[in-house]
């Protein structure tokens, strides 16, 4: 699969000509980053990359900047790149400001070298299975020292959103044909880390779609509803028998040898399933397999339950004190609160009174909006699957690796 982008220039402009106006802009985009405007946010961004002791190599310090201008938003919502277009200064022509801007549209990955076409090669990305044109802006000298075969490690963005070209930016690292095994490995925890990046591939994203649909519906099978409040110990055996389960149905569509070899090589059931400290030391953890979100656990659900099934809880703060950590922590979903208000609706409304001090707060008509205002994270990212699949490429690398 190849990476495609849509949009409209003018035909008098060519790839050649974009290329070397992006070199232009980019160097005013750096210097612009890096003025005394944002020298403490920057600052702060670069001492966060560099490691315990302090020390930020070259390398390092232009990814972090390439991220900062790119990519970091500040104070008041927007980035540095999107500034940088608003006042530029003359202004930018139209063409110029599609091409910036489509900047914000960065691929960070492990690539694969496939060959080179003119001036371009042909970067396959393990990770989401696509394979993208790739050029940079200091000229076909700046990859010389690529060969098919050999792997890369690093950011491109598109060139513009008319074209199929993109552009490296920053620093990208190469590695020999030697390194797949590390190179595989490290893309599959990327892939398992941020499955979001399936966007890019509709049919691993579709498939993603549909074996976390399976999963689901056997949890369903295992537990009886796709939420289940429990003890912590239970909560972890019960993640335990999801994941043996999961492991044993897709075994059984391999032959003796490969399976074989997954059994010996591939994380048993209770690494996957082990909860963290904090879940293990709750009174209670809810299991929750939600048809978009996917398997989630959230602790200390049990005391929030009673809460909604008895407001006159709310007597006692402790019981508020979970629900407002519940509802001020981003990396809570609203979905743990949309279930407690569906599982006793009556008790939504003098909850939230009690806990926001509101006496004419009313679920119906606020909650939700009260959800977007302390959960903007999550209605800002489009819903992705909990699930991801493996490119044919990928896969290819990771059975030769073991």
């Amino acid at each position: 699969m190849t990476a495609q982008t849509t949009s409209s220039i003018d035909s008098d402009i060519s790839i050649g000509d974009l290329i070397a106006r992006s070199a232009d802009l980019k160097g005013e985009l750096v210097a612009f980053a890096q003025g005394p405007r944002f020298a403490r946010r920057l600052d702060a961004v670069l001492s966060e990359t560099a490691d315990r002791y302090g020390y930020l190599d070259e390398t390092t310090a232009v990814l972090a900047i390439d991220y900062f201008a790119l990519q970091h938003h500040l104070s008041g919502g927007r980035t540095v790149l999107e500034r940088f277009v608003a006042q530029r200064r003359p202004p930018l022509a139209e063409a110029e400001r599609e091409m910036l801007l489509g900047w914000h549209d960065v691929v960070e990955s492990c690539f694969e070298v496939r060959r080179f076409d003119g001036d371009a090669v042909l970067l396959h990305n393990l990770v989401d299975d696509v394979v993208y044109r790739v050029y940079s802006n200091m000229g076909r000298k700046a990859l010389a020292k690529l060969r098919a075969g050999m792997f890369l490690v690093g950011r491109i963005v598109p060139l513009h959103p008319a074209t199929d070209a993109w552009l490296v930016t920053g620093h990208f690292s190469v590695f020999p044909k030697s390194a797949r095994r590390e190179i595989a490995q490290a893309a599959a925890e990327q892939l398992t880390a941020h499955p979001e990046l399936l966007r890019r591939n509709p049919a691993m994203l579709r498939k993603a779609w549909e074996i976390q649909a399976e999963h689901r519906a056997d949890f369903i099978d295992q537990v009886g509803a796709d939420m289940i409040v429990l003890p912590p110990d239970e909560a972890q055996e019960t993640l335990r028998e999801h994941y043996r389960r999961q492991r044993q149905r897709a075994m059984a569509n391999l032959d003796a040898r490969t399976a074989k070899r997954i059994a010996k090589t591939g994380p048993p059931s209770e690494q996957l399933a082990q909860l963290p400290e904090e879940m293990l030391a709750a009174d209670s953890v809810a299991l929750i397999y939600d048809e978009v979100e996917g398997l989630n656990h959230y602790r200390d659900f049990g005391r929030l339950d009673a809460l909604f099934a008895d407001p006159g809880l709310a007597r006692d703060r402790t019981y508020l004190a979970q629900l407002r950590e519940y509802l001020n922590d981003e990396s809570v979903s609203p979905l743990a609160i949309r279930r407690l208000v569906q599982r006793h609706p009556d008790g939504a409304d003098p909850v939230f009174r009690a806990l926001l001090r509101k006496p004419g707060f009313s679920w119906a008509r606020d909650g939700e909006n009260l959800l977007r205002r302390r959960k903007k994270a999550f209605f800002d990212r489009e819903p992705t699957p909990s699930i991801s699949t493996v490119g044919e490429r990928l896969a290819e690398l990771l059975r030769a690796t073991r």
